[in-house]
């Protein structure tokens, strides 16, 4: 299973919100540059985290963002849920698209389904805590 960048960018924000000292704002810029990431990609990916309400937007000339949650309370397995546009690992998870003459009849939908209810069970017993434990080193290499 491959993340897509949408979900990555997401979690690198996240990510990069939850390493820096609360109650510090951060910039969109900050972030593009730490990760050397388009801009306009992370205005859009910020955008969408604020509309789920993990992310506070502060407007204004010392404006920025920051977490709108802690880092215990966001669920790595709930983000991945929300960012991926299409958890559909092979064409016959969506049956009104499929063009395989084996959907419906083919054992593997079934085999894959369960490998992909793994993984997201897996990713559902971690939080943005956990991924950011390391704090003091992830503040060093996103700001060096």
């Amino acid at each position: 299973m491959q993340l897509t960048s949408y979900t990555d960018y997401s979690l690198r924000m996240l990510i990069y919100l939850a390493a820096v000292d609360y109650p510090k704002l951060s910039s969109i810029k900050e972030i593009s540059r730490s990760y050397n990431i388009s801009y306009n990609h992370l205005t859009k990916v910020g955008h969408e985290l604020s509309k789920l309400g993990l992310i506070k937007t502060v407007k204004g000339r010392n404006g920025g963002i920051r977490l709108a949650k802690e880092p215990e309370q966001v669920n790595i397995g709930w983000i991945v849920r929300r960012t991926e546009d299409n958890l559909n690992l092979v064409e016959c998870f969506d049956p009104e698209n499929s063009m395989c003459v084996l959907t419906g009849s083919c054992r593997l939908q079934s085999i894959l389904t369960e490998a992909l209810n793994a993984y997201l069970k897996v990713l559902d017993h971690y939080t943005l805590a956990d991924v950011t434990i390391n704090r003091s080193i992830l503040q060093e290499l996103l700001h060096s």
